[in-house]
């Protein structure tokens, strides 16, 4: 550098701070394309891995009470795989019986929605025109051809997906300190105890969270639910079904997926009825911010509510509905394992070691100043 220029300290600051973040940003596209072209598998064992937080303290149990792992491993899935068949069972009777009547509601709604409007003084042709656009869009099966190839594509996936998360989840329960134990041996022996120690964490933060989301999402799609029944609702399953997986996206999950039960109750009974729906809704949700939510979550992944917006929004921006379920999940284990990390540093700092270094390298910067403590 010739004689005379000096770069000042905040450019020089912000020029290495700045190269940083773009290598790591560079480093995070990289990996969300990968992510992206392996999601077939990637999702559906990460899926598996929150199943297994539900299934294994339930496997814990059983072990405790005399019973072989494998054993009990098999009657906790094979009892969540009856109860998940029954349900799709009951939905698909509902959907299949109730859907031609809710149909003609439907019919009978806009008929009353465009007089409605009509009489507050717009144009009938306008209504008309829009409605009937309304119910061919509802009505409207697409390119046959390229339906049925795009469905055949889908259920492919889907069931490999399923095949994937199903064998994911039994081996995670069964096996998930045996395979963690071999992910530890893969890193450097002064790694592995920081490595072990933030699984721990890890773990212990994602079955909390998941035990809890399952409460408060059942608490919610049982909430609506009895609001939809005393208002005479057809299709109280799926709605609650729809609500309850809803209530895996905190904060605004059940929110979005009750807005369900409101246009069932609009088209089936009328706007006041939608209007009660809505404030059930409502009432559910704040319970479950200012109830369940601090009570259940507690601090082991007490997570800031703007943060929780936050972290939705890029998640479901980049993931879909996917990123959106992960995101505050992901968003606790980082937290909860980089407190860890930065407690278990600031404790190596004052461990009587690193004193005793600070201590010698003082000593020499005191006798030789070319040396810098």
């Amino acid at each position: 550098m010739p004689d005379g220029i000096v770069v000042p300290y905040v450019l020089r600051f912000a020029a290495a701070w700045s190269w940083r973040l773009l290598f790591a940003i560079a480093a995070l596209y990289v990996f969300l394309q990968l992510f992206g072209l392996l999601s077939v598998v990637l999702v559906p064992v990460i899926i598996g891995l929150l199943l297994s937080a539900i299934a294994s303290p339930l496997v814990d149990r059983l072990v405790r009470a005399r019973l072989p792992r494998p054993l009990a491993t098999a009657v906790v899935v094979l009892t969540g795989l009856v109860a998940l068949v029954a349900l799709v069972a009951l939905v698909a009777q509902q959907f299949s019986s109730g859907f031609s009547d809710l149909r003609s509601s439907f019919d009978s709604s806009l008929v009353r929605l465009e007089k409605y409007l009509t009489d507050l003084g717009l144009s009938r042709n306008a209504l008309t025109d829009f409605f009937n656009r309304v119910r061919e869009g509802v009505g409207s099966g697409g390119d046959l051809g390229g339906t049925v190839v795009q469905a055949t594509t889908t259920a492919g996936h889907l069931l490999a997906g399923l095949f994937i998360t199903l064998f994911a989840t039994i081996f995670f329960t069964y096996d998930g300190r045996g395979i963690w134990s071999w992910i530890v041996g893969l890193f450097p022996d002064r790694a592995r105890n920081r490595v072990q120690g933030s699984g721990e964490r890890a773990w212990a933060v994602l079955t909390a969270y998941v035990r809890a989301t399952v409460i408060i999402a059942a608490v919610d799609a049982i909430g609506i639910v009895l609001v939809a029944a005393v208002l005479g609702l057809p299709f109280l399953v799926p709605i609650g079904v729809l609500v309850f997986l809803g209530g895996f996206i905190p904060v605004v999950g059940a929110s979005i997926s009750g807005i369900s039960a409101v246009a069932v109750a609009l088209v089936a009974e009328g706007p006041v009825a939608a209007i009660v729906m809505l404030g059930g809704v409502v009432a559910v949700q704040q319970l479950e911010g200012h109830v369940l939510q601090p009570f259940l979550m507690g601090r082991l992944v007490r997570v800031h509510p703007l943060a929780i917006v936050v972290v939705i929004a890029i998640g479901g921006l980049v993931a879909g509905i996917f990123g959106a379920l992960i995101a505050v999940p992901l968003t606790a284990i980082v937290n909860a394992v980089a407190s860890y990390l930065a407690g278990d540093r600031s404790a190596g700092e004052d461990s009587p070691a690193a004193r005793r270094a600070r201590t010698d390298r003082e000593m020499g910067a005191a006798v030789d100043p070319a040396v810098t403590p």
